[in-house]
């Protein structure tokens, strides 16, 4: 027995093994879901069977280097294929946070997209605009109502209201509940509330007045290339309950799904816990929580996310504010979500929106919502493109 092999085999091995160890500890931090800790574990793997190789003299001279050669080949075209593969999906249709641009909705402005009446007002503000707010699936509308009852030049003559408190505003339905219990705004228009803001109205002593003022049809999505064209109402609740997690349980590809939610107290995810009923909702990963309501179509559309993904919103949106040709609405118990079958009744995700007021001191707010609910309001719900009351 060689005891000089056998004391340079243990040396080297707890030399090689304890670099490779902490290189294969770093590579695992650095870049845990990369095939590197793999790679820094192989590469050291077959540098120690390379120097056992030359101390017993295993194979050939030729036999080892060729061996050498092959396994360093190997490492750098895996290094080589898992780099150009991800700079392949870096590349192709990234995923941001934007919202569309609400600025094709401006009242007055030259070309707004913002619906018009056709004929005169029967109300018509000359002082004390009612200062607005809302869910950003709902600028059009009330842009639309602006337009309709107050003068162009409204936003110049409403006396002592500062930059920050716009006469027409949206900051998103969170952050419209948040300033009509502040006091900041008169109305809003929105979705009903969810359980947080009814309470935090609650810890103000506020009470929300909900008028409603149209219906709106909530929606849920895939990619276009995702097979699944419908859902049951128990699937839906099934997947956000986290019950069903494959979606070849319901007639799609075996790919685990991807679905994806809204941060709490947004308008869509109040309309998605309104649609659990008592399902209890599956706490979603912090990097399925999308916060723009545009965020959640560009993520479900992402090429990345072509055969798992699903997300919801309001049919008007993803339609008409937001429309993508990457993803398709699924139906509902075999029903087409559409403002048809939202008039007949037989899409089940119907809901109607409210203009909301806490308390408003403004003498024209009660004015500007009955109007809203008369034939011209409700003329404007519908040629907006959302489902009137009537």
């Amino acid at each position: 027995m060689n005891i000089k092999k056998i004391l340079l085999s243990l040396l080297l091995s707890l030399v090689v093994f304890f670099i490779g160890g902490a290189t294969w500890i770093i590579s695992l931090f650095s870049a845990p879901n990369s095939v590197y800790p793999n790679i820094a574990i192989s590469a050291f793997l077959a540098l120690w069977l390379l120097c056992m190789a030359f101390i017993w003299n295993w194979a050939t001279p030729k036999t080892r280097l060729l061996a050498f050669v092959a396994a360093a080949v190997a490492m750098v075209a895996t290094a080589a294929v898992y780099e150009a593969n991800s700079s392949y999906h870096r590349n192709i249709d990234q995923v941001s946070e934007s919202e569309v641009d609400l600025s094709a909705y401006t009242p007055f402005a030259s070309g707004t997209l913002a619906a018009t009446l056709g004929e005169p007002s029967t109300l018509k503000f000359t002082q004390d605009f009612p200062s607005l707010d809302g869910a950003t699936a709902l600028y059009p509308l009330y842009s639309a109502f602006v337009m309709a009852t107050y003068p162009q030049d409204y936003s110049s003559s409403q006396e002592g209201v500062m930059e920050k408190y716009k006469t027409v505003d949206c900051t998103n339905t969170d952050g419209a509940y948040r300033r009509l219990i502040s006091g900041d705004v008169d109305v809003i228009f929105v979705a009903g509330p969810s359980q947080g803001q009814l309470e935090m109205a609650l810890q103000e002593g506020v009470e929300l007045v909900l008028t409603p003022i149209g219906r709106e049809s909530f929606v849920f999505f895939v990619n276009s290339k995702n097979p699944v064209d419908g859902l049951s109402i128990s699937a839906v609740r099934d997947i956000y309950s986290g019950k069903v997690a494959n979606w070849k349980e319901l007639g799609g590809k075996n790919t685990a799904i991807r679905a994806y939610q809204r941060p709490s107290n947004s308008g869509s995810q109040s309309a998605l816990a309104r649609m659990m009923g008592d399902v209890p909702l599956m706490d979603a990963p912090k990097e399925d929580i999308v916060n723009m309501m545009g965020g959640m179509i560009e993520n479900v559309s992402a090429y990345r996310n072509y055969d798992n993904a699903i997300g919801y919103s309001f049919l008007f949106y993803t339609t008409k504010m937001a429309a993508s040709n990457k993803i398709k609405l699924l139906e509902i118990n075999g029903v087409a979500p559409s403002k048809e079958n939202a008039l007949n009744g037989s899409y089940p995700f119907t809901s109607e929106f409210y203009a909301v007021t806490a308390g408003t001191e403004n003498p024209n707010a009660q004015a500007f919502i009955d109007w809203i609910l008369t034939s011209q309001g409700q003329a404007l719900v519908d040629k907006t493109g959302y489902i009137p009351l009537n």
